[in-house]
């Protein structure tokens, strides 16, 4: 009887002790799953994840907006309102007699005309993008030291021009027509005329005297701005 009573209680205590260290399997796996969640949402936190460059920066608090392209406005994506103020006027009052249409980039106004951009506030440069025409419109905002260094710079390129053998019959008139006009620290460039076929049949002079017209005409759209 005592064997019998000895082996029950080691039977009760064994069974307490499973209950006990085995605890409920469905509990400890959500608990798990939870914490490993919770863990996963940590780590993705925006307020963790590293800050992405991108267009606006922040940096000590302030707003750091991504650098512009370009100066001034950036010549490649067009005129400064100034100018394009000055040439709307001369396209207004030539209409289709305007024919340049190409605009010159700061590189190519140096290697042309030897204008390097130390010598500009501003400028409007244009030709046809069809070679076999010469009409250009040039006006250079020359700063206030440079306004006599941009006239002589202009003035070698149009003596270049006259004195080139190479020019097409119908271009000479416009070339020997071409004006430079200097107005405070503007300095302007007209060599234009449009189509002069319609009065070349008449002669050189006849020509020449066209172009001359047409651009008396741009420089006092141009004047009228100014």
């Amino acid at each position: 009887m005592k064997k019998k009573s000895i082996a029950m209680l080691c039977a009760a205590l064994l069974a307490v002790s499973l209950a006990a260290c085995g605890g409920n399997p469905g509990e400890s796996r959500t608990d798990q799953e939870q914490s490993s969640v919770q863990d996963s949402s940590e780590e993705s936190s925006p307020e963790s994840a590293p800050t992405e460059p991108g267009d606006d920066q922040t940096q000590g608090g302030e707003s750091q907006p991504a650098e512009s392209e370009g100066a001034a406005g950036g010549y490649e994506e067009g005129w400064s309102q100034e100018m394009e103020n000055l040439k709307k006027a001369v396209t207004d009052e030539l209409g289709g007699e305007y024919w340049p249409d190409t605009q010159v980039l700061p590189d190519m106004l140096e290697m042309n005309f030897a204008i390097t951009s130390d010598m500009y506030d501003d400028y409007l440069a244009e030709m046809p993008m069809i070679s076999t025409n010469v009409d250009t419109l040039l006006i250079v905002k020359a700063k206030d030291d440079k306004v006599e260094a941009v006239q002589s710079a202009v003035e070698a390129y149009r003596e270049a021009r006259v004195n080139d053998s190479m020019q097409y019959p119908m271009n000479i008139g416009k070339v020997q027509a071409s004006r430079i006009e200097t107005i405070g620290n503007y300095v302007i460039f007209v060599q234009l005329g449009g189509d002069t076929q319609k009065v070349m049949d008449d002669g050189d002079e006849a020509v020449i005297a066209m172009c001359q017209e047409v651009n008396d005409r741009a420089i006092e759209a141009i004047r009228g701005q100014l």
